[in-house]
C-alpha cells in the first residue's frame, strides 16, 4: 500500500539520475552490507521504524526482517520511481511489514508513533531541513531514536542539523551512525 501526501518543498531526482545511484547503491550494498548499520539504530521486533528517504529501498528488507512481522516498516521518499521500487520489492520478497509513503517531508504519521527514523544520506540534499527535523521529532516516540548517517557531511555539520533547533541531542555515536533522541528540555 502507498500513502501519497502533498509535496510542497522538494523534488525528487531525474529518473536517469536516480537509476544511476541505485546501481552504484547496489554495488556498495554488496560489498557493505546495510545491516551492520541497521544493528546500530538498535531495531528490535516490534518496532515502527521510517526509512526517510528510502531511495530504491536498501535498508527495506533487512529493516523489515529486523522489526519481525509484528513491526512496521515505513519506506518514505519523494521520488515515485523509489516508491515503485521499494513497493515491488515489498511484493516480491513478501515483506508484509512494508508500506510506502510518497512524500516531501509529511509523513501523515501520528505523533509518536515510529520508535526508530533511518535517516541516511538525505539531509545534504533537503531544501527546509527545518520541516523535516520538525516532522521527524514529531512522530518519534519520546525514548525514540533518530539513526542519522550522512557520509556527504562531516560530524560537525551533522551535529549542528540535528541539534539546531533543539528537537534532538546525541544519545550516542556508533561506528557508522550517530544516535540521537528527542530533545523534550
Amino acid at each position: 500500500m502507498t500513502i501519497q501526501k502533498e509535496n510542497i518543498m522538494e523534488e525528487p531526482d531525474s529518473d536517469f539520475k536516480f537509476h544511476a545511484n541505485t546501481l552504484v547503491f547496489k554495488f556498495r550494498d554488496f560489498f557493505f552490507p546495510r545491516r551492520k548499520i541497521l544493528e546500530e539504530a538498535g531495531i528490535k521486533p516490534g518496532f515502527k521504524v521510517l526509512d526517510y528517504g528510502c531511495g530504491s529501498g536498501s535498508y527495506i528488507r533487512d529493516a523489515s526482517d529486523m522489526a519481525g512481522p509484528s513491526g512496521k516498516v515505513y519506506a518514505l521518499d519523494i521520488n515515485p520511481v523509489a516508491i515503485e521500487i521499494v513497493h515491488q520489492l515489498a511484493f516480491i520478497k513478501q515483506l508484509k511489514n512494508v508500506e510506502t509513503i510518497l512524500s516531501d517531508y509529511n509523513s501523515g504519521l501520528p505523533a509518536s508513533s515510529v520508535d526508530v527514523v533511518l535517516f541516511y544520506d538525505t539531509y545534504h540534499t533537503l531544501k527546509k531541513p527545518e520541516l523535516v527535523m520538525k516532522e521527524l521529532h514529531r512522530i518519534l516516540k519520546p525514548e525514540g531514536i533518530l539513526s542519522f548517517r550522512d557520509h556527504y557531511m562531516n560530524e560537525s555539520e551533522i551535529m549542528e542539523g540535528a541539534t539546531r533547533k533543539r528537537l534532538f541531542k546525541l544519545k550516542n555515536k556508533g561506528k557508522r551512525t550517530y544516535s540521537f533522541k528527542k530533545d523534550e528540555s
